[in-house]
């Protein structure tokens, strides 16, 4: 047999001396496994996306959402609160208003909550400090609404005017103190609204101004995401009691009038879509890495009728077809390693020029990128196995004579 490093030598000049060939046959890889790579890293980032939305909405969060107006009172709340495994509740209440600063007018989302709602959904400011039960005339806005909802930016101590429609024609204003500004943006998937949208007053003055006493639900934070599901199912058993449903009647949603939703279930439908949207992807990739080993295998027959002479010439010279067969093989194998490490930096570069442009958070597992590697140099030798049995089985005699 011949030495690997004389095999490597003769391989890479025939490589070079046919640099259009070798560059298409490379070409083949290099589509294939930076699709693999490319894709997966996508598939991988949603997914690490939709968790980090979902994890943004609150911590071991618990939504309870009234389906009826004049639902939930300070009795339901309290009967959340004394669930066991819950740490915190704040109520939640959400109503479009007119909101006005410096004589702008824009209707948006304003929700009552209390003082827990910063704790349990997570609620980060960028400055100022968030709303007490003391409070009174004071508001919690939005980043968006600080510097984009109107012409000019708002701050801490800006004040703007919020009015609440009350029935066909009444209406009602009071002037309130913008007390902190919101960071960051909250997901949408449960509220309804996203934060970052939003204007959030203490939700004892919103209900004196609509005249009101109920809440439209409650938020509540459990104090272990390992038995989260099992805490929500007792909120709900002790809710539905509270309403007169029958335990029979539990496992038909239909029978409640409120819904509930906790972090758990919603992780596990984002995990499902991730797992559905990376499985197309990687369908997709797949798909390209077959077709460009077809390619390459047709390169690699053609390049075997080309080098007939070549390989009537080395078995004249005493080469072996184990010999001719290991020369095909250890060529193929490394136009698979070029293919790879080209493959993987184009991959790479271009998940992460996607992921930027969609601002999802980049993720490259090492295992990916060996993965694809691995993948690169597996296409070429398989791809080169066939042209090289064929190339190892020519007669000396029949390859010389070749034209």
């Amino acid at each position: 047999m011949i030495p690997l490093l004389s095999a490597g030598k003769i391989a890479l000049g025939s490589i070079t001396n046919a640099k259009m060939r070798s560059t298409l046959t490379v070409l083949g890889i290099v589509i294939g496994v930076a699709a693999v790579i490319a894709n997966v890293s996508l598939g991988a980032s949603f997914n690490q996306h939709f968790t980090n939305e979902v994890t943004n909405i609150g911590s071991n969060f618990i939504y309870v959402q009234g389906m009826q107006p004049k639902l939930f009172y300070d009795n339901q709340l309290q009967i959340i609160e004394n669930t066991p495994g819950i740490l915190g509740v704040s109520p939640l209440k959400s109503q479009t208003a007119e909101v006005t600063y410096m004589s702008e007018t824009k209707n948006i989302m304003v929700s009552g909550v209390g003082e827990d709602y910063d704790e349990v959904a997570k609620t980060q400011l960028s400055e100022g400090s968030f709303i007490n039960d003391n409070d009174r005339y004071v508001a919690i806005i939005g980043y968006n609404i600080a510097n984009e909802k109107f012409g000019r930016n708002l701050s801490v101590r800006s004040s703007i005017d919020i009015t609440f429609r009350i029935g066909e024609n009444d209406k009602v204003t009071q002037t309130f103190k913008v007390k902190g500004i919101i960071q960051n943006p909250l997901n949408t998937m449960v509220q309804g609204f996203n934060d970052n949208e939003a204007v959030l007053i203490p939700i004892a003055v919103m209900n004196e101004m609509l005249g009101e006493t109920d809440y439209g639900g409650a938020f509540a934070m459990a104090e272990d995401p390992a038995t989260i599901q099992n805490t929500s199912d007792e909120v709900d058993r002790r809710l539905a009691r509270s309403f007169g449903i029958s335990e029979r009647d539990l496992e038909d949603k239909d029978s409640r009038p409120y819904m509930t939703i906790n972090q758990a279930e919603i992780l596990e439908q984002t995990d499902m879509m991730a797992a559905a949207l990376s499985s197309f992807l990687t369908a997709v990739a797949l798909i390209s890495l077959l077709v460009g080993s077809i390619g390459i295998m047709n390169i690699m027959l053609v390049s075997v009728t080309e080098r007939t002479r070549e390989i009537g010439v080395l078995k004249s010279l005493g080469f072996t077809g184990s010999d001719i067969l290991f020369l095909f093989m250890i060529e193929s194998i490394l136009l698979g390693v070029f293919g790879g490490i080209i493959g993987g930096i184009v991959g790479i570069t271009g998940a992460y020029g996607v992921e930027s442009f969609l601002s999802l958070p980049v993720v490259f597992p090492l295992s990916l990128i060996v993965a694809g590697f691995v993948v690169a140099v597996a296409v070429g030798f398989i791809s080169g196995v066939y042209p090289a049995r064929k190339a190892a089985k020519m007669k000396p005699v029949d390859s010389l004579r070749y034209e």
